[in-house]
This record gives C-alpha cells, sequence and structure tokens, in this order.
C-alpha cells in the first residue's frame, strides 16, 4: 500500500470534529414582587421669580448701579437712564395742567354769572347754554392736562430702572453710554429665595398615576417629598414638592411636563443648573430585571428567553427604567416564571445555546 494511500485511510481516524462552543451566562427565573424605588428624572432648574428687565423708555444709559451675579433687593435701583428729556416733557405738562386749571376757572365764572344773569332775563338761554358747554370743554381739558402729566411722571419713572423681585442679577448686557431703546433687553433678576425644576413625565408614567389616583390634582396631595441630585450625585439638603403639571402631552416627546419648587434659604440652587429629581415610587405586582439583561436596538428593548433546550430567544419587551441606573420594570413582552439572560445579553446570538 502506497504512503499516499495510508494517510488517506489514518487521517479521518486522528482529526477531531470542532466541539460546539456554549457560554455561561448569569440568567434570572422573572417573578413579580413589590418593591419601593427611587425614580428619577432629568431636570431643568430656575428661579419661581425669574423676571427680564427691559427697558420702558428711550434714552442714554447714565448709571448701572449694579454687578453680574450681585444680589438684589426688591427696589433696588439697577440701571438710571439720562432723564433730562423726561424731566422737560413732564414739566411743559405740568404747565399745560395750569394752563388748563386757569381756563377752567374763568369758565366757572363766566357759567355762574351767566346762569345769574339768565335768570334775571338779562342774557338769553342760548348764551347760558353756550357758556356751560365751555365749562365742560374746559374740565375735559383738566382731565386731558392730568393724564399727560401722569403720563410724563411715568415716563420719568421709567429712566430709574429697579428690580421687581429680590434675587440675583444675571449678565448685563449694555455699557454705560449706549442708546437704549425702548424694549431693549438689559438683564435678567433670578428670583431665588424658592427655586422651581421642571422634568417630564412619560404618557405611561402619567397613565399610570391618573390611574391609581384618579387626577393629577390628587398627586399633588398625596406624592411624597422630592429630592434634588446634582450632577456630581450629591443631594440637595432640601426637599421639594410638585406644584402643577403641564396639563399637555407634548405630540413631539409624548410627554407631560411637571414642575416642583424647592426652597434656596442659603442660594445654593442657581437658575439654569441642570441636575435630577428623584421620587420613591411603590410598584406593585411588577417584574423587576437588571438593566444588563436589555439590549437596545434603535428605539426598541429586548431580552433573550432561555428555554428547555437551552437555546435563546430575542423577545422584545416594554421597560420603564426606575432612574437608579441599574433596575427597571418589564412591562409587557415577558412572563413571570420565563428564564432570561441577566448578565452579558448584549453577547447573545439568537438561538444561541446558554449554559447557566
Amino acid at each position: 500500500m502506497c504512503l499516499s494511500t495510508t494517510l488517506a485511510l489514518l487521517l479521518p481516524s486522528c482529526i477531531k470534529e470542532p466541539e460546539e462552543q456554549h457560554t455561561s451566562y448569569e440568567t434570572i427565573t422573572l417573578s413579580r414582587e413589590n418593591v419601593t424605588a427611587p425614580v428619577s428624572w432629568s431636570a431643568a432648574i430656575r428661579g419661581t421669580g425669574d423676571v427680564s428687565i427691559v427697558s420702558r423708555c428711550t434714552g442714554t444709559l447714565n448709571e448701572i448701579r449694579v454687578k453680574d451675579g450681585q444680589r438684589v433687593k426688591k427696589g433696588d435701583v439697577l440701571f438710571i437712564l439720562d432723564s433730562r428729556s423726561a424731566q422737560n416733557v413732564l414739566a411743559h405738562t405740568r404747565a399745560d395742567l395750569q394752563t388748563a386749571n386757569a381756563n377752567l376757572e374763568n369758565a366757572r365764572l363766566e357759567a355762574e354769572s351767566n346762569k345769574e344773569l339768565a335768570e334775571q332775563g338779562i342774557i338769553s338761554d342760548y348764551l347760558l347754554r353756550k357758556s356751560l358747554n365751555v365749562l365742560q370743554s374746559a374740565e375735559a381739558q383738566v382731565a386731558q392736562a392730568n393724564a399727560a402729566v401722569r403720563d410724563a411722571e411715568l415716563r420719568l419713572d421709567y429712566c430709574t430702572i429697579k428690580s421687581p423681585v429680590d434675587g440675583l442679577v444675571g449678565n448685563i448686557i449694555p455699557h454705560v453710554g449706549d442708546v437704549i431703546a425702548e424694549g431693549t433687553m438689559l438683564t435678567r433678576v433670578a428670583g431665588v429665595s424658592e427655586m422651581e425644576a421642571s422634568f417630564s413625565l412619560t404618557e405611561s408614567q402619567v397613565h399610570a398615576i391618573v390611574s391609581e389616583l384618579g387626577s393629577l390634582e390628587n398627586v399633588l396631595k398625596v406624592v411624597p417629598p422630592l429630592t434634588l441630585r446634582f450632577k456630581d450625585g450629591s443631594e440637595y439638603s432640601e426637599k421639594g414638592k410638585i406644584t402643577s403639571f403641564s396639563g399637555m402631552v407634548d405630540q413631539q416627546t409624548g410627554s407631560v411636563t411637571c414642575y416642583a419648587t424647592f426652597p434656596n434659604p442659603k442660594g445654593e440652587l442657581f437658575s439654569g443648573m441642570q441636575g435630577s429629581v428623584v421620587m420613591p415610587i411603590e410598584w406593585e405586582n411588577v417584574m423587576l430585571v437588571p438593566l444588563t439583561s436589555i439590549v437596545r436596538i434603535q428605539n426598541k428593548a429586548l431580552v433573550y428567553k432561555v428555554g428547555a433546550d437551552s437555546l435563546a430567544t430575542s423577545a422584545i419587551v416594554e421597560i420603564e427604567e426606575l432612574g437608579d441606573g441599574e433596575r427597571a420594570v418589564i412591562q409587557s413582552g415577558a412572563e413571570a416564571g420565563e428564564i432570561i439572560v441577566a448578565k452579558g445579553a448584549a453577547n447573545v446570538h439568537e438561538n444561541g445555546r446558554v449554559i447557566w
């Protein structure tokens, strides 16, 4: 027998078939339970008394009495515009008022005199009625002159721009010497005694809340105190409370905006800060899973179920994250008693064999 024939006979018995590779995964059996877990939502913070400081008249900016970030009280002077033009207008209107008052007095004397003469038959009723009409016209002119004076005083008052609230001054936009037109934005004052955090609830969350409590108004009565968590993970010392809801579902995001207020006695919170609002939620009869068991593909979430034959099959599920970055609740797509891959789900292949 030749060498090549011998090798051909020997090789099949020497070469082993490759063994099927199995990967070990940690799995969990789904079960329903009651849990209390904190749920968090990203929140934007602003002062409840934030106001835009806008010029209500035109003039040259003469003085800036505050600096960026300065704490001010209601009524504190922020800016002063050149008031000479407004003062001149006020002087003219006051002079016009004096003239109108003098004309009114003359008209009154004329009317009283004509009334006596008419009673004595010395003058006709026509002259009496004419003098009474002149008196009414003089009274109207006085009223107009008074209104002009009040308007001029208001315009003069607009030259001194004051803070309408207690708070912190934002970025000051203009400079001394700038010509400020009416309606020009000068700065913002952030009311900081109480801060408002706005965050969004999903449509499913709103539906669940309303189904359980009957209305959003009832939520305001029974919702537990809220915790504010900063970006660095630390928590704000003061607790907050939900104060209102937007009442409309945003068609683009499918969410409802919720507002909560937090006291700010030490001025630690500033408008524009970002953080998270955390609220403890009681979840009854839910299936809780680790986020490591969830595989996200575009806008869908799926898990890998492990059958009796140890083969993994994917299933699309509806989930609600608890906000702790670790767990989620499966709302649909899986049932209690089923086994799913708990860790490493992203590495599982469809119909792959799983050892646990």
